[in-house]
């Protein structure tokens, strides 16, 4: 899903919202949580999961068009950890086929 799709679907869902309105929701939402890890913070979102940041340590790699030697630097990359609760709804088993209930004779 697309932040569009997303924005789109949330528009959707709740008919008393202008789509602009959904639309700044979604943005300030998504702008919080990139400005809480660059500065270094852990976003936790109950029941979904937490987002992090994990440092890279600097290491040597290769340039992968001629197998030359390129040192990467030390970073931080972004890091999701999902909830229980987001964990269990994706692993559930899939809804057993409703069958028509057996006819008893009265």
């Amino acid at each position: 899903m697309t932040k569009s799709e997303l924005i789109a679907h949330l528009a959707g869902a709740n008919p008393h919202l202008r789509q602009p309105d959904v639309e700044l929701i979604v943005t300030t939402i998504f702008d919080e949580i990139t400005e809480a890890l660059a500065r270094g913070d852990r976003v936790e979102l109950r029941g979904f999961g937490a987002f992090s940041t994990k440092a890279r340590d600097p290491r040597t790699g290769r340039n992968p068009r001629t197998g030359e030697a390129v040192e990467v630097s030390a970073k931080s990359v972004p890091y999701f950890k999902p909830g229980k609760e987001l964990r269990e709804r994706i692993n559930k088993p899939a809804a057993a086929p409703v069958r028509a209930a057996a006819r008893v004779p009265a």
